[in-house]
């Protein structure tokens, strides 16, 4: 398990907030960085075991429990760390645009004849990552997303705001509908399959020039070993039905089976 680093998270907030600097310019942003057990636990070796350790989400338990008790009035996530259910009296606003590459990346020895830190031979890191922060490796392989389907939500913001308050109307117009969709469609996927970002699944949203929602999704086991894919499209306006098509296509092919075993008794 890799932690964020603070200076992506913090990344994240500038790319989002600039825009919105500029919207409103009358309203005064004070940023905060309120760190998880994802990010400060460097030893637990997958996020389903800090999950267990550290109670609710690895990646927004805190956060969310400040924002809740007014601390904070809005977050911003990496979408794909996001539980596909918020806590309850908040809501996600429509996902910001442009999305960050959905793409995945692979960096080590296979590419270029050296070792990472670590004694590993190769990682696959999030494009979107390591383009915000400008460390995309010079040496590198893009994986192709309709043949390895990234991480549900990856390269996307979440903006969270509690239901009804003053950020929530100031931000109600905000965000890209169609970028949204693709997310929605996701996020719906992942949620049919019960699953989260401790799992694999791998889910790609997009729209293509006929004007369709399209979705690729993938469950693969822990060795690699089993693989199930599926594919979906329809209307823009639906997206929570693709994403239910396409699981329940990728559930009847045995992905059940697969996250069973994952998941352990």
């Amino acid at each position: 398990m890799t932690p964020r680093p603070t200076r992506l998270m913090k990344t994240q907030v500038t790319e989002w907030l600039t825009p919105l600097a500029q919207q409103f310019p009358a309203v005064r942003f004070k940023r905060e960085i309120i760190l998880e057990g994802g990010d400060q636990d460097r030893v637990t070796p997958t996020l389903a075991e800090v999950v267990k350790t550290a109670g609710g989400s690895a990646f927004s338990a805190n956060q969310e429990e400040a924002q809740v008790a007014g601390k904070v009035d809005v977050i911003v996530h990496s979408l794909n760390d996001l539980p596909t259910a918020v806590h309850e009296g908040t809501l996600l606003l429509t996902t910001p645009g442009p999305r960050e590459d959905v793409r995945d990346v692979l960096r080590g020895a296979t590419l270029d004849g050296r070792t990472t830190r670590g004694g590993l031979d190769a990682v696959v890191l999030a494009a979107a990552g390591l383009n915000r922060l400008g460390l995309m490796p010079e040496v590198h392989q893009v994986l192709d997303p309709a043949v390895f389907p990234p991480s549900p939500g990856q390269g996307a913001l979440g903006i969270q705001v509690r239901i009804g308050s003053q950020a929530a109307r100031l931000l109600e117009q905000t965000g890209d509908p169609q970028v949204d969709a693709c997310l929605r469609a996701e996020r719906a996927l992942l949620a049919e399959l019960h699953g989260g970002c401790s799992v694999p699944v791998g889910a790609w949203g997009r729209v293509e020039p006929d004007g369709l929602l399209h979705l690729t999704a993938t469950v693969t086991s822990l060795d690699g070993s089993v693989q199930v894919t599926a594919a979906g499209a329809g209307p823009v306006d639906a997206p929570e039905k693709v994403g239910a098509s396409v699981a329940t296509d990728v559930l009847a092919q045995g992905a059940a089976g697969i996250l069973e075993s994952i998941r352990g008794p």
